[in-house]
């Protein structure tokens, strides 16, 4: 049965096309997927991600279950509020999931894992907690936003209640802030600089009428997944899962090694795979040669095949750009089979873009 956020009747009412999402009715685009791209990068943008999981894990054992859980390490959090991205492995290494992991207390941290995976993360962290002195509770009474774009923060500011609203302008980058039961993040998942906010359900249906009131523009999935290519993002289900390392990811840097004394879940598949070498990266594609680049298609290197993705066109590049999982050493060109016409593309560094500028030398 497919599930409904608490904004669902306001999507229709602004005449979203709606699809299925992970078991979601959720909006893909309210007319134009291009102009809802741009608002986000050049306004303030919408986004209803109420179907994310939020989960807090409370305790004594808190932090040493999270250590053992993640393969970050939860220890770099020495200050109230300070966000964690990581991955969740299983004991192969492969991602379980990717999530940010808030430190609130010390015997208080928020977790936000995808919609997709909801099921099957929820039993593993369960299953995990067991001998550890804390306690999972999942907060589905809550509803999600996220308001992007470089007039987020001024336009979502004001309309907060006062005891947040000093808290909220004072937030740095990759922090967050608890009052009573509004929680919010200055985090995102489109390169652009803004809010997450996390609420009771039953406020969110007019917080979202309030922002479209200051000329927040809704935007939908189609919009999202744009954003998140440019900016460097991976997708779960899509550039990793649970036969993907963070290694072949392009995410080592989310794994903490030190101190060596930390044992937690794929660490061993981890080092094991690190001594002996990775024989796939993840890497960036700009396609030199007019075509889109999109998903599974083949691409030719000197060190063999690889594979994007996601791929797409970039609507602020004007040019279409890909992720893809290339054999290694990785060479500075290649082809891309389209139809079986091979196309050239060049190789380059994440992200593509950065708060709306071109990061491609």
């Amino acid at each position: 049965m497919t599930q409904k956020t608490p904004l669902y009747q306001a999507h229709i009412d602004a005449r979203a096309k709606m699809v299925d999402f992970g078991g979601w009715a959720m909006p893909i685009n309210y007319g134009s997927q291009i102009e809802e791209h741009h608002w986000t990068r050049n306004d303030a943008a919408l986004f209803d991600v109420s179907h994310m999981t939020v989960v807090d894990i409370t305790g004594r054992g808190a932090r040493t279950f999270l250590q053992y859980l993640l393969a970050n390490d939860v220890a770099r959090l020495k200050t109230s509020g300070k966000a964690l991205y990581s991955c969740m492995l299983n004991e192969q290494g492969g991602v379980i999931d990717d999530l940010i992991v808030y430190h609130l207390q010390d015997d208080f941290f928020r977790v936000v894992v995808n919609a997709s995976t909801r099921e099957k993360d929820l039993a593993w962290m369960r299953q995990q907690i067991e001998g550890f002195d804390a306690q999972l509770t999942e907060c589905d009474n809550f509803a999600m936003l996220a308001i992007q774009g470089p007039d987020a923060r001024a336009r979502v500011i004001p309309l907060l209640a006062e005891g947040l609203r000093t808290a909220a302008t004072e937030l740095q980058p990759f922090h967050a802030v608890l009052v009573d039961d509004w929680f919010i993040a200055r985090t995102g998942y489109t390169g652009e600089d803004g809010f997450e906010v996390v609420m009771p359900a039953t406020e969110v249906v007019a917080f979202w009428q309030a922002l479209l009131a200051v000329g927040v523009h809704p935007c939908g999935l189609g919009a999202r997944d744009t954003l998140r290519l440019e900016a460097g993002m991976r997708l779960y289900g899509a550039d990793m899962d649970e036969t993907i390392s963070p290694l072949e990811a392009g995410l080592e840097w989310t794994v903490a090694w030190q101190p060596e004394t930390r044992d937690f879940i794929g660490r061993s598949a981890l080092e094991q795979q690190k001594k002996s070498g990775v024989s796939h990266q993840l890497q960036g594609l700009l396609l030199q040669d007019r075509g889109v680049l999109r998903n599974h298609q083949k691409v030719i290197t000197a060190s063999g095949e690889g594979e994007i993705t996601s791929g797409g066109f970039s609507p602020t590049l004007q040019q279409s750009i890909a992720f893809a999982r290339l054999p290694t050493p990785v060479a500075e060109q290649c082809q891309v089979d389209i139809r079986g016409r091979l196309l050239s593309a060049r190789v380059v560094k994440l992200p593509f873009v950065r708060n709306g500028k071109s990061c491609i030398a």
